[in-house]
């Protein structure tokens, strides 16, 4: 962002009631509204990899929805995280439904015209299929990242009823594919029955550390943040939440819950502690309206990419 572009903020509401208007990302500015965008948030409306209960193909429209009632000013993070960049909400990237193979190309490419010009991209999904495309483009500038990913799920699974690319799968692809830093990347959440302790050995092959609910139970907030800070150094990140890394008391509308997660407090706290660091894209994905109740699910979504984005602002 240049000085002599002007950022234009999210829609006033004492102009326009919340419950009022096109309901964009925080009420932002449309991509075609802006010269230019910092930060541009994307909906891909597919749940073509879902391996249980579908849905996440209605997540966008579900968080944007639930999203109205963000404001500019974020007190914990001491932040105007629409004043100091230029944050725009660029719709969705249309896929096809019935050819995955298809869709994964089209999810690359949009996101790739989509970050031309430097563009970082927060992507609402969706279902965590989505995290390789987006991390094949992301290499294309970057190189290996460190990925934290948050989820109750390893998704580093080989295949589903033999196919390569859904998604519990996309973290084994991204490694196998050289996209990621084996060195630097992170599962957070990590729970439930596993189909056996190979799971944990390929998993550990494939280059992720773990920090499971238990331990995050165990060793108290503190001591997550500091195993995370050590693990990622000052490596590129890139930030992908699965919401059911969440207690389903938490995140109820999602498609694979399991017992004992993260409460919404905690999972927002680590977030807030990238702050400064160079994230350089992040998904929020696996909300599954259908599911969901009173909005517990999206508004939780809604305010974690909301502090993503906080995080990724210019500081002094």
């Amino acid at each position: 962002m240049t000085a002599e572009r002007p950022v234009i903020g999210p829609t006033d509401s004492s102009v326009v009631p919340r419950f009022a208007g096109i309901a964009t990302f925080a009420r932002l500015p449309r991509l075609d509204q802006v010269e230019h965008a910092d930060i541009a948030i994307v909906g891909i409306p597919f749940d073509g990899g879902v391996s249980y209960r579908p849905g996440a193909r209605f997540g966008p429209a579900h968080i944007r929805e639930a999203s109205r009632l963000l404001r500019p000013y974020n007190p914990a993070q001491d932040v105007e995280p629409f004043a100091t960049q230029q944050v725009a909400d660029a719709g969705d990237i249309a896929v096809n439904p019935y050819d995955l193979t298809e869709a994964v190309a089209q999810i690359q490419a949009g996101a790739k015209h989509l970050s031309a010009g430097g563009t970082r991209l927060v992507i609402i999904g969706g279902d965590h299929t989505v995290a390789l495309p987006l991390l094949r483009n992301v290499f294309e500038t970057h190189g290996p990242v460190a990925v934290i990913h948050f989820d109750a799920h390893l998704d580093t699974w080989d295949t589903y009823f033999g196919a390569p690319v859904t998604h519990g799968t996309p973290f084994r692809r991204a490694s196998e594919e050289g996209l990621i830093d084996q060195t630097a990347s992170m599962h957070i959440g990590i729970r439930g029955p596993l189909y056996s302790r190979d799971d944990l050995r390929d998993d550990a092959r494939l280059g992720f550390a773990v920090i499971t609910s238990q331990e995050f139970e165990d060793e108290g907030l503190a001591k997550a943040i500091e195993r995370l800070h050590v693990r990622i150094g000052d490596k590129p990140i890139y930030i992908s939440i699965d919401i059911d890394v969440l207690d389903p008391a938490h995140a109820p509308g999602t498609g694979t819950p399991e017992a004992g997660g993260l409460t919404s407090r905690e999972l927002l706290s680590i977030i807030r502690s990238l702050a400064g660091k160079n994230i350089v894209g992040a998904d929020v994905v696996e909300v599954a309206p259908a599911y969901d109740h009173a909005q517990l699910t999206a508004v939780a979504a809604s305010h974690v990419a909301y502090e993503i984005i906080s995080a990724m602002a210019p500081r002094g």
